[in-house]
């Protein structure tokens, strides 16, 4: 097949390309280095021109209450250049839980997405992944002040990024769920003690303090954030780690 990777060049859309690729597939990463631009809708009929199937792994610029904006263009963008040219599958990748939180814009955001996309003209998929593992260095840096590192004891299940752009091209590789595919890592942690397994690692002595106010996740309530009947990663997080 052709797949159109919108957001090709990041973290999971280069993982991606390289996975279809090696599958056999005929995979053309997009992005504004490319000239693809979703806000604008500039490249898109040209990106999306004879693809099969079209990957939207463009995400907002802001976590704050603009990033529904940026989610609602670029799908309407998106969705009417798929449309146009005949595309028969659309996937996006989104988050375990976005529907459980809504005091935070970014995940009523991303929940936007996920509806403008079932609402729309195109057979679709949706992936639903846990937090990445990838991410938890800058976690760390949200809540830090000098030797402390603030987290609340938020249940997460953390992924690794290959293991998500893997199960993105495997869904893209296969017909429209027209609904959602939850994938998680095979272990939980409380974020606060994953903290401290990460900074025990990196030989950082800061002191992880338990704090039920501290940061983005201080808004999850209970164990959301986590699904045990979702599609198991392999990677755990102390291989990751090492």
């Amino acid at each position: 097949m052709k797949v159109a990777v919108i957001g090709g060049t990041g973290l999971i859309g280069s993982q991606v390309v390289t996975d279809l690729r090696a599958a056999g597939h005929e995979a053309v990463p997009h992005s504004k280095s490319t000239g693809t631009d979703v806000i604008s809708g500039r490249g898109l009929d040209d990106a999306l021109g004879g693809a099969d199937v079209v990957v939207n792994l463009t995400n907002s610029p802001t976590f704050d209450e603009a990033s529904p904006a940026f989610f609602r263009t670029s799908m309407d963008n998106l969705l009417a250049a798929a449309d146009r040219s005949g595309v028969g599958h659309f996937v996006i990748l989104s988050i375990v839980g976005v529907d459980q939180v809504p005091e935070l814009d970014y995940y009523k955001a991303k929940l936007l997405q996920e509806q403008i996309l079932a609402a729309g003209p195109v057979p679709y998929s949706i992936v639903r992944a846990t937090q990445f593992m990838d991410f938890m260095d800058a976690v760390l840096s949200w809540t830090a002040d000098g030797d402390t590192v603030r987290l609340p004891a938020t249940p997460i299940q953390p992924i690794a990024s290959k293991d998500v752009a893997r199960a993105v091209a495997e869904v893209t590789a296969g017909p429209p769920l027209n609904g959602i595919r939850n994938i998680a890592g095979p272990e939980v942690f409380t974020l606060d003690e994953l903290g401290r397994i990460t900074l025990s690692h990196k030989g950082d002595d800061r002191t992880v303090v338990t704090d039920p106010t501290a940061g983005m996740f201080a808004a999850v309530k209970g164990d959301v954030l986590t699904d045990k009947n979702a599609h198991l990663a392999p990677t755990r997080y102390a291989d990751w780690l090492s």
